[in-house]
């Protein structure tokens, strides 16, 4: 069976595995502050005052990218739910 992975305010569209495996990368920031990114996934980043606070912040990231876009009254599409699980 294959996933797509769609985004459409960017325009991407993938076939990925049953599995997805995501890497959060963690960066020093200005006054002590921690940037976190998720580089698969373009535009998926964050920060946090410490590292567990910047984790959070752009899981919340990856979910809003990945949230569903609303269908308007005149959206025909064809639509499939997919329940993506996230954990550590």
């Amino acid at each position: 069976m294959q996933l797509w992975l769609v985004v459409p305010a960017l325009g991407i569209l993938s076939v990925v595995a049953e599995q997805l495996d995501l890497t959060v990368v963690y960066e020093p920031g200005e006054d002590g502050w921690v940037i976190a990114s998720i580089p698969e996934v373009a535009g998926v980043f964050s920060q946090g005052r410490t590292r567990e606070e910047a984790r959070a912040n752009v899981i919340d990231a990856l979910r809003l990218m990945l949230s569903p876009e609303p269908s308007g009254e005149h959206d025909q599409r064809e639509r499939e739910a997919l329940h993506l699980t996230i954990a550590a």
